[in-house]
């Protein structure tokens, strides 16, 4: 009798701090736990699961680093394993870590940021606020530095596009947004050595802005998107970022 006639499937042999966690993500699926808990005490919890402690820490560790719990050295109230209420930088790292080691094409990249980004700006469009706008005119005052550095100019284009998509009023969006472009910076950094001269690619991409930002104010999402889109696709076609070029949308 086969494994598929029966119904039957193999064990899996699963590591302690592994069933741990599965625990944890059981009691947050189902509400059991919610944002700004507290785990039980070290100790006290490792009791409950009839574990070890190192076996435990390792558990804690990697919710850690996922961004789903803040661990608070010390005692009292305040100490111990809390549930964040924020997202944590995990899914930066592990995005990041993963374009790293060629798990997603470049062209997979730009896809995805195409069609993140056309969305946000229509709903920013849509839904922005005087405060939006004004936030993002900062942004771009500060491009215009005349002694800026490609560094600092990345930062602050990464930082309009994910203002962009906070003004949409998705914070998940935003999110996503932010996660994708510290995934890309270094990506970023790189095309913009390789142009013969940086500044004059950063002059045209200010104005790109300022007209993005304009489409968006006169609440045109239809211009904006527009405009989003061919300001990253023509970047692309110009500075070869990663070696791909788009086809014409």
């Amino acid at each position: 009798m086969t494994t598929e006639s029966s119904g039957w499937e193999p064990v899996q042999r699963v590591r302690t701090y592994e069933q741990v966690m599965a625990q944890i993500e059981e009691r947050i699926l189902d509400g059991r736990l919610k944002v700004g808990d507290h785990l039980p005490s070290e100790r006290d919890l490792a009791v409950l699961l009839g574990v070890s402690r190192p076996s435990l820490r390792e558990s804690l560790r990697v919710l850690e680093a996922l961004g789903v719990v803040d661990i608070r050295r010390g005692g009292g109230a305040d100490g111990g394993a809390v549930l964040l209420g924020t997202p944590g930088p995990g899914m930066v790292n592990l995005l990041k870590l993963q374009l790293a080691l060629g798990h997603f094409s470049q062209h997979d990249v730009l896809e995805t940021r195409l069609a993140l980004e056309t969305w946000s700006v229509a709903e920013a469009a849509r839904t922005s606020t005087e405060d939006d706008i004004r936030e993002l005119a900062a942004i771009l005052d500060q491009m215009d530095a005349p002694d800026i550095t490609a560094d600092q100019f990345n930062s602050l284009d990464a930082a309009y596009h994910v203002r962009i998509a906070s003004s949409s009023g998705n914070a998940l969006a935003a999110h996503l947004m932010g996660s994708l472009r510290i995934a890309i910076h270094k990506q970023m950094i790189d095309a913009y050595a390789r142009l013969a001269d940086w500044r004059k690619t950063a002059t045209i991409v200010r104005a790109e802005h300022r007209s993005i930002l304009a489409a968006i104010e006169r609440k045109d999402a239809d211009e904006a998107v527009r405009l989003v889109r061919e300001h990253i696709t023509d970047f692309y076609k110009t500075g070869r970022v990663g070696g791909v070029v788009l086809p014409d949308v």
